[in-house]
């Protein structure tokens, strides 16, 4: 059984490198004139229209050879062997309502991925051809309740965009060619067997693009070992949640990484997050459809998540996970409503305008139900700083709210280097302690960033289970002795660091001196009296 297993996980890593290196592949040949980091939009909305096309068909195929396999059905040959391909748009019709009903969207056979490229090269009209097919799609979900699901989903990708080409010929020649480069990765064997390739091709795409933008990368990205630990974090003990959410959603890697670890049938009412920015927002709600959860089981929402946040309704959640934007500015005491919002105002105080921190800290708590568990990466700054901050930490250990610091090993994450750490709030807790992590030298080299390996993750996580102390890496800290020290939980207060300085026996030094001094004495004198007898005259 372990060989099978190592056999099934080898194959898994073998073809996850080969899909791997022909996206690199893809994106390096397509880019050319047009930016990397813009260019993703056309590679990863090209990937989710292949997807979206080839998850219908496999479904509308799947009923209709199911329906004519029933005991009453009437035998129809056909009905067999039958592909939602090959069938004309008019007999399509007939099951759009249906279909829309279930998927949530609808694309007619002649505006399929697979359909489209064959006919791609001799489409002078090409780009107007995908514009109207994208069009279509959303407009197929209008008036239904998986309409803000789709709606905009297409809109980053300009097919007359200029970075494509300066004429509609040039434009054209492109999308040929990423459409046939799309067409040719071997996505179908691969989610039939071992890894869920659509999603990984994504993930992977999302990493690569976000390694290459610097800041404005790591503002939508997590790192997955990260986002895994999170996850993880918020589990433990439980094989199933509610609702998991993330209020700074970015391109939804946070909240996926439930569907690894639960499996997506044991997040049983969905996944929830907001994002501010619009083209993140649209990037996070192709990756749920591209790691098969369907519309009625997530709510990715667009707009500002401190000062219009969108589920009232959907709270409080069991899991919330999140890597929020560091130290940005928000509203603050400048807008009087925000100090009587019931989310900060059990604090008494507001996060600073210049630094929002602590204001996504207490949206989460406040949304956190009485039995879940919320991880939250911080910048380091929150763990010391005075003023406002110091007052929303007394309120937080006084409430007995921060289960666990867990301080993480710095250049983690894109577009930053600095080593930032995990706050784990809990509404209950077994003690009035806080847990200390100091994970800073768990990381591994990866290129040029640091990583945590799977050992990592599962050492930080066995030290958060068991709550005990382990000299060098974690203690439980009584919350009057944080209190004493003035509300300060940075890690480094706590966990004693391991000296591996040498350690020197000052005598034994002293005494090993004073021979080299005697020693040195005696041969000077030895070295005086030769050249006196060389030299008699002096």
């Amino acid at each position: 059984m372990a060989n099978k297993d190592t056999n099934l996980n080898m194959n898994k890593e073998q073809e996850r490198a080969e899909l791997h290196r022909t996206i690199w592949q893809i994106a390096n040949d397509l880019r050319g004139s047009v930016d990397g980091f813009s260019f993703k939009q056309y590679v990863l909305g090209t990937l989710f229209y292949r997807f979206i096309s080839e998850n219908l068909t496999k479904y509308i195929n799947n009923e209709e050879r199911r329906l004519s396999a029933t005991p009453t059905a009437q035998v129809d040959a056909g009905k067999k062997d039958f592909d939602y391909t090959k069938l004309s748009d008019k007999e399509a019709e007939l099951g759009r309502a249906d279909t829309v009903k279930e998927k949530g969207f609808y694309i007619l056979p002649s505006e399929l991925f697979v359909n489209v490229v064959k006919d791609a090269k001799n489409d002078s009209d090409l780009n107007e051809t995908i514009s109207k097919i994208f069009k279509n799609i959303e407009a197929s979900a209008k008036g239904t309740e998986s309409e803000d699901d789709l709606v905009g989903l297409f809109d980053d990708f300009d097919v007359n965009s200029k970075q494509l080409g300066t004429t509609v010929e040039q434009r054209n020649k492109r999308l040929v060619k990423m459409l046939e480069a799309i067409a040719g990765l071997k996505l179908g064997k691969y989610s039939d067997n071992t890894i869920d390739a659509f999603g990984d091709a994504y993930e992977y795409l999302i990493g690569m693009y976000a390694a290459n933008a610097g800041k404005s990368g790591g503002e939508f990205y997590t790192p997955q070992e990260v986002s895994e630990l999170l996850a993880e974090i918020t589990t433990v003990g439980k094989t199933e949640v509610n609702k998991v959410y993330d209020p700074a959603c970015g391109s939804g890697s946070l909240l996926l990484k439930f569907a690894k670890v639960l499996g997506k049938e044991n997040v049983r009412i969905g996944f929830f997050g907001q994002e501010i920015n619009l083209t993140t927002y649209n990037l996070c709600r192709i990756n749920m459809f591209l790691h098969d959860v369907d519309y009625d089981k997530f709510d990715i929402a667009h707009g500002d998540t401190l000062t219009d946040p969108k589920h009232w309704d959907d709270e409080p959640f069991d899991a919330i996970v999140s890597n929020p934007p560091y130290r940005i500015k928000w509203e603050g005491d400048t807008n009087p409503v925000l100090i009587n919002d019931p989310r900060f105002s059990p604090a008494g105080v507001l996060a600073p305008k210049s630094k929002a921190d602590f204001a996504f800290t207490m949206h989460m708590l406040s949304w956190l139900s009485t039995s879940g568990t919320a991880s939250i990466v911080e910048f380091p700054g929150v763990l010391y700083c005075s003023g406002a901050e110091q007052k929303i930490r007394k309120y937080l250990v006084e409430n007995n709210y921060i289960d666990t610091v867990i301080q993480l090993p710095s250049d983690l994450f894109f577009g930053t280097t600095i080593a930032t750490c995990i706050i784990v709030l809990k509404k209950s807790k077994n003690d009035n302690k806080t847990l200390f992590i100091d994970a800073s030298a768990e990381f591994v080299h990866s290129g040029n960033k640091n990583k945590l390996s799977d050992g990592n993750r599962k050492k930080i996580l066995e030290a958060f289970t068991t709550r005990k102390d382990v000299e060098y890496f974690a203690k439980l800290v009584d919350n009057k002795d944080i209190a004493e020290n003035d509300y300060n939980i940075a890690v480094s207060s706590y966990v004693e660091q391991e000296d591996t300085r040498e350690v020197v026996n000052i005598i034994e030094l002293n005494k090993k001196i004073e021979g080299i001094v005697k020693k040195q004495s005696e041969l000077r004198t030895a070295i005086d009296e030769i050249v006196a007898d060389i030299d008699p005259v002096r």
